[in-house]
């Protein structure tokens, strides 16, 4: 998995705002995710761990929803895309875990980095239009809506549960250990 955005914070800053806190904070949770999931082959993104049925290849699809439906479904309203608008939801709520097994190595990497580029595109048009109070335009049950500030703090927290499976998984797979990818 490849870094193409050369102006991605590598990490929070220690003393910065608002802004640059939270989407250092996400793009660092991102960036360890992909390094614990980067490289492999399909048996590699298969692997599970103990009585999990968890897969690396299963956490870059769910991941890939998490991010398009944060960003292009709660906050900007649309409607679902490829792949998430051919799966059968209801015959198979977890679709995305599962059908991950069907998917290349380079299918489930393009899909995750084309859904966070989508994102981070996303991510930069709110802020230029409301910031972090931007509120989405889908609201939940209850009629709230989150803002984007709320949403980003989602985010960081579903990557660093994730990464956290993720660490484990490819342990498993070929001993990878760390906290912080090698940077470039």
């Amino acid at each position: 998995m490849s870094e193409s955005n050369e102006t991605i914070l590598w990490e929070p800053p220690v003393a910065g705002d608002e802004v640059d806190t939270l989407l250092g904070s996400l793009e660092r949770q991102r960036r360890t995710f992909a390094w614990k999931c980067g490289g492999l082959d399909a048996a590699g993104l298969s692997a599970t761990v103990g009585a999990s049925t968890m897969t690396l290849g299963g956490l870059l699809k769910h991941l890939a929803l998490v991010e398009d439906d944060y960003f292009s479904g709660r906050l900007f309203g649309r409607e679902p895309g490829s792949p998430w608008d051919t799966a059968d939801w209801d015959a198979v709520p977890d679709w995305e875990w599962r059908s991950a097994a069907e998917d290349t190595p380079e299918q489930l990497y393009a899909l995750w980095e084309d859904t966070v580029a989508r994102s981070r595109a996303l991510t930069a048009e709110a802020l230029a239009d409301g910031g972090l109070d931007r509120l989405a335009l889908r609201t939940s049950r209850n009629g709230s809506a989150p803002s984007l500030r709320r949403i980003l703090i989602d985010m960081i927290e579903e990557y660093a549960r994730h990464t956290g499976h993720a660490d484990m998984i490819r342990e498993s797979v070929d001993g990878l250990v760390g906290e912080d990818p090698p940077r470039p």
